[in-house]
C-alpha cells in the first residue's frame, strides 16, 4: 500500500486571496498534496501539521496597513521550505527583515519579468523574458539579508527572491494563473528542488489512503448511502464499497424527475461496474402527485426536498430493520462532499464544519448516522480520476452536473407526467447530438428547459401548430459561481434544433439562452 500523502501536507497559508484554492490545485497538479489554511492559523498549529512545504497566498491588502494579515516568522524558521506569492511575498519580506513600500509603480495584469538567473531553483530551464500575471501596487524595495534577487519586472526592481540555504523563496506574481507563462514550472521548481517532494499524489495512492480511513473509521458496522446517479455521490459509493465491501448499501430513489436512461444507468451499469447493493426506491408517483397544481420554482424545490428526505427516512428504517442487527447496526451514512465544500464553509484546516449533508438532499440530522465522506479532500477533477481508478463507467464519471430536484426545475410551470415526457424526449436529443459532435467535455453542462406555460404558433406538416418552446442553456464554467454561455457551432444548434422540432410533436420552437452568470443562474428556476 502506497504511504498516506496526507501525513505531511504541503499547506497554502490563505490571506484572503481568491487563489488560493488555485494554488492547492495547482500543487495537487504537480502530484503532492495541499491543502488550504486560514491566515489566522497560528504557526504553531501550522507546525504541528508537519507539512512538507508552506506556500504563502496573495490577499488584497497592503502589508503594512493597520490589521493587515501579518505572518509569525516563526513559520519561516523552522526549516520547512517556504515560497511566498504576492502578498505572501511581501509578507515575508517584512518578516525577515527587508522593506515594503508603495513607489507609485503598480502593475496589473500580464507583465514582462527579465529573469537574472535561468539557474536558480526557481527558475532553472526557463527563458530570461517571460511574462507573468501581476496585481500590486506596493512592491519590495529592499530585499531581506540573505535573499539572491533572481528577477525584476518594469515596476518592481525585486520580483523574486531565494535562499537556497534556509529554503525559501518568493514572487511577486502570481505562477498559479495560466497568464503566467511558466508559473507552473516555478511551482514544479520549488517543490522538487526547493522542498525534495517527490510526485506521490495520483489516483492510486488517493483510493488507498481513502480505503483506509474507511476501514478505519467504518469498522464493522453498516453503511447507508444515497445514490443520485451523479459522479461525487457515484464515486463516494465506489470508494465505500471498496473498503467495506458488502456493509454498504445503497439507496437510489427515482423520484420521476430524472433524465432519459439515468435510473436503467444507476440500476444496470453502475452496479455492474462496482457490485454495490442497491435498494431501489419508486416514489414517482409520491412526488408528482406532490408537486401537482405546483408552479413557484422555491415551492417546487421544497417540496422535492422534503419528499426526498421522507422516502430515505423509509428506505432506511427498512433497510435497518431488514438487514440491520444488534451487533452490526447502520450507524454510518456515506456524502459525497467535496474539498471546495469544505474550504467555503470555513473548514479549510479540516477542523471546522461543513456544509450540512450538502449532497444528499438535505437530510435532517435527527436520522442518527454519522457521516463517512470519502471525497472532503478532492476536488471535482480529482474526484473524476478517482472515478476512472476505480472503475466507475465514464458515463457516469463524466457526466454534466445535474440539479438535486432533477427535471422538477427545468419544467417552468406546473410538473406532470406529460410535460415530462415531453422534456426528457428534448434533452435526450441535446445528448445525443453534443455527444455526436464530441462537446460533451467542453461544456460545464447544457439545460434543456420546457416553458411548459408558454406556447408559440409554428407551421408543420403544411399546418399551422401551436406548441411549446424549448430553450438550450449551454454554459462553461469551472465551478458553477460564474458561467458564460458556451459558443456551440452554429451546425450542431442546427442538428438539436431541427431534431427536436421533427421528433417531439409538443414543440415547434427552439430557443438558446445567452446570458451569462451574473446576472443570469445556470438553471431557469
Amino acid at each position: 500500500m502506497s504511504p498516506d500523502p496526507h501525513a505531511h501536507p504541503v499547506l497554502v497559508v490563505d490571506f484572503g486571496a481568491q487563489y488560493a484554492q488555485l494554488i492547492a490545485r495547482r500543487v495537487r497538479e504537480a502530484g503532492v498534496y495541499s491543502e488550504v489554511v486560514p491566515h489566522t492559523t497560528t504557526a504553531q498549529d501550522i507546525l504541528g501539521r508537519r507539512p512538507s512545504a508552506i506556500i504563502l497566498s496573495g490577499g488584497p491588502s497592503s502589508v503594512y496597513a493597520e490589521g493587515a494579515p501579518q505572518l509569525d516568522a516563526a513559520l519561516l524558521t523552522a526549516g520547512v521550505p517556504v515560497f511566498g506569492m504576492c502578498y505572501g511575498f511581501q509578507v515575508m519580506a517584512q518578516a525577515l527583515g527587508g522593506e515594503v513600500a508603495r513607489t507609485g509603480l503598480s502593475e496589473y495584469g500580464a507583465t514582462p519579468v527579465t529573469v537574472t538567473d535561468t539557474t536558480s531553483t526557481l527558475f532553472n530551464g526557463q527563458p530570461a523574458a517571460q511574462s507573468v500575471w501581476m496585481s500590486h501596487g506596493d512592491s519590495v524595495t529592499r530585499a531581506p539579508e540573505g535573499m539572491v534577487v533572481t528577477a525584476s519586472t518594469p515596476g518592481a526592481a525585486v520580483a523574486a527572491f531565494e535562499d537556497d540555504e534556509r529554503r525559501l523563496y518568493g514572487v511577486q506574481w502570481h505562477p498559479e494563473v495560466m497568464h503566467s507563462t511558466f508559473g507552473q514550472r516555478q511551482l514544479e521548481n520549488f517543490l522538487r528542488a526547493g522542498a525534495g517532494l517527490a510526485p506521490s499524489w495520483n489516483p492510486g495512492s488517493i483510493v488507498d489512503a481513502a480505503v483506509a480511513r474507511v476501514r478505519a473509521q467504518v469498522g464493522a458496522d453498516r453503511v447507508l448511502c444515497a445514490l443520485s446517479g451523479g459522479v461525487d455521490s457515484s464515486v463516494a459509493a465506489a470508494l465505500v464499497q471498496r473498503a467495506v465491501g458488502d456493509q454498504l448499501t445503497c439507496v437510489f430513489v427515482d423520484h420521476g424527475l430524472l433524465r432519459q436512461g439515468e435510473a436503467e444507468q444507476v440500476q444496470q451499469d453502475f452496479v455492474d461496474a462496482t457490485g454495490v447493493d442497491l435498494v431501489t426506491v419508486d416514489a414517482a408517483d409520491t412526488f408528482l402527485d406532490a408537486l401537482a397544481g405546483v408552479t413557484d420554482p422555491e415551492e417546487k424545490r421544497k417540496i422535492i426536498g422534503r419528499e426526498f428526505i421522507r422516502t430515505f427516512e423509509r428506505a432506511a428504517r427498512e433497510i435497518v430493520a431488514d438487514r440491520g442487527d444488534e451487533e452490526h447496526p447502520v450507524k454510518f451514512l456515506v456524502q459525497g462532499t467535496l474539498y471546495p465544500d469544505v474550504v467555503e464553509s470555513g473548514g479549510g484546516s479540516g477542523t471546522a464544519n461543513i456544509k450540512s449533508h450538502h449532497n444528499v438532499g438535505g437530510l435532517p440530522d435527527d436520522l442518527q448516522f454519522t457521516l463517512v465522506e470519502p471525497l472532503r479532500d478532492l476536488f471535482k477533477d480529482e474526484v473524476r480520476q478517482v472515478g476512472l481508478e476505480l472503475g466507475v463507467p465514464e458515463a457516469i464519471v463524466w457526466r454534466q452536473p445535474f440539479p438535486g430536484p432533477g427535471l422538477g426545475i427545468r419544467v417552468v410551470g406546473e410538473v406532470t407526467r406529460e410535460r415530462l415526457a415531453v422534456l426528457r424526449a428534448a434533452d435526450a436529443i441535446a445528448r445525443e447530438e453534443l455527444t455526436r459532435a464530441g462537446l460533451d467535455r467542453q461544456i460545464w453542462q447544457c439545460p434543456v428547459v420546457l416553458l411548459a406555460d408558454v406556447r408559440s404558433v409554428g407551421v408543420q406538416g403544411d399546418g399551422r401548430t401551436y406548441g411549446h418552446p424549448v430553450v438550450l442553456r449551454p454554459v462553461s464554467s469551472e465551478d458553477a459561481m460564474t458561467a458564460d454561455w458556451t459558443r456551440l457551432p452554429y451546425d450542431v444548434l442546427a442538428d438539436i434544433s431541427t431534431r427536436i422540432t421533427n421528433e417531439v410533436p409538443e414543440v415547434n420552437r427552439v430557443v438558446l439562452d445567452v446570458t451569462s452568470k451574473p446576472p443570469g443562474t445556470i438553471e431557469w428556476e
